[in-house]
């Protein structure tokens, strides 16, 4: 009896691990350059792709920017609520890989890898075009 309570607890212990390891949920975005906050972007799973969208915006004097450079659909739109995350699968090997993520402030898209680190406190974010990359730390709000 005391084996099998020593397992499931493992495992009750593995699967909240596991959990937290996800890049679900609302994170303070953080410049690269500057090191400052700028935006809580929520990303969430939709039929097991990941989307993230601009739920704030940090600095008030830019709270009614739009995405001036950016193309299509998302020419001109408000960079609040814009969905700045699109595709990312689950790779199996605690990343998300191969969806896209659009820079705001410059209007391009990027191939995108999230990849929990920190027990799930932070978010390395890389976007790259070829052997070209950028990374963020995001930090988790929740």
């Amino acid at each position: 009896m005391l084996r099998l309570s020593i397992a499931l607890s493992a495992l009750l212990f593995s699967q909240l691990s596991f959990a937290a390891l996800t890049p679900v949920g609302l994170w303070k975005t953080i410049d690269e350059e500057t090191n400052e906050a700028k935006s809580l972007v929520r990303i969430s799973e939709q039929d097991g792709v990941l989307v993230g969208s601009v739920e704030k915006i940090l600095n008030p004097a830019k709270q009614d920017a739009i995405c001036e450079k950016c193309k299509g659909d998302k020419k001109n739109q408000p960079i609040l609520g814009l969905q700045i995350i699109e595709g990312a699968k689950d790779a199996g090997d605690g990343s998300w890989q191969n969806g896209e993520i659009l820079d705001p402030n410059n209007g391009k898209t990027y191939t995108l890898k999230l990849t929990p680190q920190e027990q799930g406190k932070v978010l390395e974010v890389r976007g790259y075009i070829a052997f070209f990359y950028r990374n963020q730390y995001w930090q988790r709000v929740e």
